[in-house]
């Protein structure tokens, strides 16, 4: 049963007058985020040429990032505001699962558009009978069960912590580290969940984008002229500048040691998978992706 009633987030504590400077800063990065990622449904939808399994998945992954940066920055924008923003504890375990759930879904919708990537490249020919109309809907459909399941277990197992006196989170948005802290009863079934979770549901799908990009590097480089590794190169390059962004800013966040001393510099470095990383994906699916770039123009002509 839990105690008390509401959160505190103390955001970025004392800003020294910089918040609203700040504030105009990752606003407008939401709204370009944002926008960013509807342009690239918009130009999926309406351009016949990208109704393929490639830009199928890329519509459901930017979808999912519209979701995802919509979780977390509205309320870390109105912390920039607010030294002390409020937020009940149903709000906070609710915000949890759904970043938790995009954090999950994202891992698979990665390793499902790897596995697309290397079908394509490294066994053309059975490419159409396995990527067809319903294996591009059951991967995307298992993604999106999977991710949102993910979390379930260890949010029941948050709802069950009792939280008896301080009600501080020494961050811009629920994250598990900052709530398990603030518990008063036993968490090592939460913690143990937790790391299971990680190793089946971000670990997991790390490994298959991995092996993927395994075969498909040794591929490329076994043909023999350099036109040929250039144009097999530029269909996988945009999602491999993504899945190293995301996992990279993930591993030194979640890898960094969670000491006290070391607090302001992880809310720091939280900001890299919460707000950049989000914000470059949109961005570098379309600079450099000659297939998006033409399918915008001509939607602009």
């Amino acid at each position: 049963m839990t105690l008390i009633s509401e959160f505190i987030l103390l955001g970025f504590g004392n800003l020294h007058g910089l918040q609203f400077f700040l504030f105009g800063i990752f606003l407008a990065i939401y709204v370009m985020t944002l926008m960013g990622n509807i342009v690239i449904l918009t130009v999926v939808f309406i351009d016949r040429s990208l109704h393929t399994p490639m830009y199928f998945f890329l519509g459901h992954f930017s979808f999912l990032e519209i979701g995802y940066t919509t979780t977390i920055e509205p309320l870390m924008i109105r912390t920039l505001l607010s030294a002390h923003e409020s937020i009940s504890f149903v709000a906070c375990a609710s915000q949890l699962y759904f970043f938790a759930a995009s954090v999950a879904t994202e891992c698979f919708f990665l390793a499902v558009m790897s596995y697309d990537r290397y079908l394509a490249i490294c066994n053309p020919l059975h490419y159409t009978s396995i990527m067809d109309n319903w294996g591009c809907l059951l991967l995307a459909g298992a993604s999106w069960m999977a991710g949102f399941l993910a979390p379930v277990l260890l949010i029941v197992l948050i709802l069950r912590l009792k939280f008896c006196a301080a009600n501080e989170i020494d961050h811009f948005f629920c994250d598990l580290k900052p709530i398990m802290r603030l518990a008063c009863s036993d968490t090592q079934t939460a913690e143990m969940t937790t790391f299971i979770s990680t190793a089946l549901f971000a670990l997991g799908p790390f490994i298959l984008t991995l092996s993927s990009y395994i075969h498909i590097i040794a591929t490329i480089l076994r043909i023999p002229s350099t036109t040929g590794k250039q144009r097999a190169f530029s269909t996988c390059s945009s999602h491999l500048t993504v899945v190293t962004l995301y996992y990279g800013t993930l591993g030194i966040v979640y890898g960094f040691p969670s000491r006290p001393q070391y607090e302001d510099l992880l809310k720091l470095l939280s900001l890299l998978y919460t707000v950049l990383t989000p914000a470059l994906n949109p961005i570098i699916y379309t600079l450099r992706n000659k297939d998006v770039k033409a399918a915008l123009g001509k939607m602009l002509r």
